[in-house]
């Protein structure tokens, strides 16, 4: 069996089993983002953040600012870090989550920190929807309440328009008898001399 050697001496740096090293070259990675300043930044759980984001729309870019509280921060200041902002537009809760070091992100601001013994403000969720069936219960209740009011409004109007329509038509039925009376006695005053008359002669016949 014969056996092929190769010899790489020739080549500078050569490795001693015959393999050519790979020159490695460094490459500087520049962010448009300031990275330490984001760092230090110190996002956290219950604070109030206003974030000013950049969105694309048709070949323009706008600013968008989304205010509410800090629910949680993941992966802290690593380079894949997040944190979920919420609040709550027209009654309802909206959640948006934003990578900390991305380059769509203009500008993060601290509005208020509160302190909290909680890393993730989970519960925000459930008490926030407690709130909101208290206040449509109680909606619910003062819709029952003005239901009834106007019920007993309508029925107070139709009991004194009964009330009149029978006065009226009991007025009315007082002068139809009256007109009666005075029409029939108008009638009674001719009928007396006539009936006279007729017994007068039957008298004298007989």
């Amino acid at each position: 069996m014969n056996f092929i050697t190769f010899n790489f001496s020739h080549l500078h740096g050569a490795h001693p089993c015959g393999t050519v090293p790979r020159t490695m070259t460094t490459q500087e990675v520049i962010s448009p983002v300031n990275i330490e300043a984001r760092k230090e930044l110190g996002v956290r759980s219950g604070d109030t953040v206003r974030v000013t984001q950049k969105i694309k729309e048709k070949g323009k870019v706008r600013l968008q600012v989304f205010e509410g509280l800090v629910l949680m921060v993941k992966h802290g200041t690593e380079a894949g870090a997040t944190f979920t902002v919420r609040k709550v537009a027209s009654g309802v809760g909206v959640e948006k989550t934003f990578p900390l070091y991305s380059p769509m992100i203009d500008k993060i601001e601290i509005v208020k920190r509160t302190k909290v013994r909680r890393a993730k403000l989970y519960y925000i969720r459930e008490k926030a929807t407690k709130e909101i069936r208290r206040a449509m219960r109680k909606a619910f209740a003062m819709g029952t309440s003005i239901e009834s009011d106007t019920t007993e409004k309508e029925r107070i109007v139709k009991e004194a328009s009964a009330k009149v329509a029978t006065e009226e038509a009991e007025k009315k039925r007082m002068e139809e008898l009256a007109s009666a009376e005075a029409t029939a006695s108008k009638e009674e005053i001719p009928v007396e001399p006539a009936l006279a008359s007729e017994e007068t002669p039957a008298e004298e016949t007989k």
